[in-house]
């Protein structure tokens, strides 16, 4: 095969290589909430490339809702990574108001379906058994930081599928069903990448670095009573593990 014939390796396009920088920095905290950035000038002479390639860097973080063009006056970081703890003591709410962030849920879908066999062995019951599935987008001070799936043995929880439904909150909907209080039995993080539909309604681009959690929850007799999934936007939620 000829060196011709051969195929040279995708490259990363140069604004999208800027954007990926400028996200880091806003996450580290060189760039703090309401802070002007430097000016495209002074960002081209950085990256060593035309002020057109910086402003496609800048046009796709504004997407994101991570920084704000204002006419005259510049570029300034619109949005600070959440910080986010997991520990045994997994509560929404109580988490970001303590971050200083303003807490929303969004109820997408509640149904009642068959357990998968995965599923069913987290909750520990059969495979097939009835579930109820809530799926959700979070927000933090009106940005989306996240999409979740919680599941509910719904034999084990009766009447869960109407308290979700009235409350929103996972805390008192398991309240009204009966579970006063419950602790995260384990928790397991694993780096994904962006689909469609979750780029759609996290507002990033598709194949943006996502941190998908995966835990269960148990009452305090020990029974599984939710197995949740949470995909994190990247770049907005700094998970912070307690022990």
């Amino acid at each position: 095969m000829s060196d011709k014939s051969r195929k040279s390796p995708r490259r990363t396009p140069i604004w999208q290589a800027i954007a990926t920088a400028l996200r880091g920095d806003i996450s580290e905290g060189r760039y703090t909430t309401g802070a002007k950035l430097p000016t495209e000038a002074a960002l081209a002479t950085r990256f060593g490339v035309n002020r057109h390639t910086v402003r496609h860097a800048l046009s796709a973080l504004a997407d994101e809702g991570l920084v704000r063009a204002r006419r005259g006056a510049g570029v300034f970081v619109m949005a600070r990574p959440t910080e986010y703890p997991i520990g045994r003591r997994v509560r929404f709410h109580e988490n970001l108001l303590a971050a200083g962030r303003r807490p929303e849920k969004r109820v997408l879908h509640i149904e009642t379906r068959a357990a998968t066999q995965g599923e069913a062995a987290a909750l520990d019951l059969a495979t097939g058994d009835a579930v109820c599935a809530y799926h959700g987008l979070s927000f933090a001070d009106e940005q989306p930081i996240a999409l979740f799936q919680s599941l509910f043995p719904v034999g084990r929880l009766i009447g869960i599928e109407a308290a979700l439904a009235d409350h929103r909150s996972v805390t008192r909907a398991l309240a009204e069903v009966g579970v006063a209080d419950y602790t995260r039995l384990s928790t397991r993080l694993t780096a994904v990448a962006a689909d469609a539909t979750q780029a759609l309604h996290l507002h990033v681009t598709e194949g943006a670095p996502l941190l998908r959690s995966s835990g269960v929850n148990a009452d305090p007799d020990g029974r599984p009573v939710e197995f949740g999934r949470t995909w994190f936007a990247g770049d907005r939620v700094t998970l912070t593990l307690e022990v």
